[in-house]
């Protein structure tokens, strides 16, 4: 997971300044976690018709390195990693994979124990909240049959924590992140001596916005991947962010909006037909007229205006007068409110075919997004559960499943020459495949992501700066759930065939 609030450019508040208690605690809290021994048990799961015995180790892992060359070297964080290693694996050669999620603020449980992960918190394949109480089972379609995992949660995230508010400030952002991640993965490679390993990537939401700078950065390291899965592209914000000027979200999200207003039965005709109709239609709608409108503004002329408002209101399934009184241009919290609005829902914005009810009051205010409260409570008691009872990890530590603190403290802005103002990593991205001719990269899709959705994917993907024979590496997949699609067991199913012929290929 996942960002739950659509992000904006801005920059870290100043903190206020803490006491000297309060940093020597930081410290002493970190130097204690790192001199912690790792908390190993065994566990088995059976994949592709064969028994697979692992080891699970739990264990922090230090942020040191040149991002914190003003502290003499001495670790400023200590990140939380989970990691599944096949037992009897000869010279430590089988492929890792580091997976991490998004928010950013989000830890990584949502992909350890929704798709990849040998245990999985089961859920409702429609998105709608399950009845407690809530456990992890085996799960047949993990990734481990091809890596041995590595599950990180990221600074500020599940148990990882920065020792200095100085230290925390460098991490809130996009390149101290990068920066702190890839320390982490090399640490994690030279303690486990996995160099002679395959290296793999999976990010997801804001995950893929750090995974696309990782594999440029990792390169810089003399780190090559192999490859780089991204699910729920994030990588230009300029694509999601809804703000003034910024007409490029209306076009891109149009597609996605025609889908999910088919899906709960408001379009009319031929449109209404099928949800991939709906999507086809609008898609050729912001090649053939839109994009035009939303470049003309105000020279457009009457008559265009009305057939454009129309078009609109047709796709959408919202009223004509809503689309002229909001100038040709829906943001996603109009549609989430006005959707479904004669019947008191609210849509849900991480997986669009989850409906909550609206207040009695009707309001617009965004208490909640129905997308991921229906499986939030599932995936926190399952995996607290399950990292207590199973994998041995006794503490009373808080485990900060999703932190919008983080979030709303992330800052932005990149280094010079890092693009617009906008957080974008898709120039990372085609640098490294650039860079390196083997790095091959998988994107997964939910055709009911509002949140990152998948028409806004296609475009983030083809404005990379690559020629055709390196962006002939890219494959992008799309499934009919939402933000995780993988919560829908049929996309599990799907997401894992598809990466096997990736991995083949």
């Amino acid at each position: 997971m996942t960002d739950t609030a659509t992000p904006a450019p801005a920059s870290v508040p100043s903190p206020s300044t803490p006491s000297e208690d309060v940093k020597k605690r930081r410290r002493e809290l970190v130097d204690k976690l790192l001199a912690r021994p790792p908390v190993k048990s065994e566990g088995e799961v059976r994949l592709g018709g064969k028994a697979m015995p692992y080891t699970a180790t739990l264990e922090f892992m230090p942020v040191a390195g040149p991002v914190f060359a003003d502290t003499g070297g001495e670790p400023e964080a200590a990140v939380f990693t989970t990691a599944y290693v096949l037992k009897g694996e000869a010279s430590g050669q089988r492929p890792v994979c580091f997976a991490f999620n998004g928010g950013p603020g989000s830890a990584s449980v949502w992909l350890h124990l929704g798709a990849l992960g040998p245990k999985r918190v089961q859920v409702n394949d429609d998105g709608s909240m399950p009845l407690p109480p809530y456990a992890v089972s085996d799960n047949p379609h993990s990734w481990f049959e091809h890596f041995d995992l590595v599950f990180v949660d990221p600074p500020h995230t599940g148990y990882s924590i920065a020792s200095s508010e100085e230290a925390r400030t460098k991490l809130l952002g996009v390149d101290g992140d990068v920066e702190a991640l890839a320390e982490v993965m090399r640490a994690w490679l030279g303690r486990h001596q996995r160099w002679n390993s395959p290296v793999y990537l999976a990010g997801e939401s804001y995950g893929t916005t750090r995974g696309a700078a990782l594999a440029d950065r990792l390169q810089s390291l003399g780190v090559a991947l192999s490859g780089l899965i991204l699910v729920s592209c994030a990588m230009d914000l300029q694509s999601i962010v809804f703000a003034p000027h910024n007409d490029l979200p209306y076009a891109l999200f149009l597609p996605a909006f025609a889908g999910v207003a088919q899906y709960h039965g408001k379009l009319k005709g031929a449109l209404g037909k099928s949800p991939r109709a709906a999507r086809a239609a609008a898609e050729a709608f912001v090649e053939e007229e839109y994009l035009r409108a939303l470049h003309r503004g105000a020279a457009l002329d009457g008559k265009a205006r009305e057939r454009i408002v129309k078009r609109i209101a047709e796709l959408t399934g919202l009223a004509p007068a809503l689309v002229a009184e909001k100038n040709l241009r829906i943001s996603d919290q109009d549609f989430f409110f006005e959707l479904l609005r004669d019947e008191g829902k609210i849509v849900g914005r991480l997986d669009a075919r989850v409906t909550g009810p609206m207040a009695a009051s009707r309001t617009r205010a965004w208490e909640f997004d129905p997308g991921i409260e229906s499986i939030a409570a599932a995936y926190t008691m399952a995996a607290l559960g399950y990292m207590g009872k199973e994998l041995g990890l006794a503490t009373t530590q808080r485990y900060e499943i999703l932190s919008m603190e983080v979030h709303e403290q992330w800052n932005w802005n990149r280094g010079k020459d890092k693009g617009n103002s906008y957080a974008s990593t898709s120039g990372d991205l085609a640098r490294a495949m650039r860079r390196n001719p083997h790095l091959r990269v998988l994107v997964a899709s939910g055709h009911y992501d509002l949140g990152t959705p998948y028409s806004a994917s296609n475009w983030s993907l083809a404005q990379l700066d690559a020629p055709p024979e390196v962006l002939a590496r890219i494959e992008h997949h799309y499934y009919d759930a939402g933000h995780m699609m993988y919560t829908r067991e049929p996309d599990l199913v799907k997401l894992k065939r598809d990466l096997v012929a990736w991995l083949a290929a």
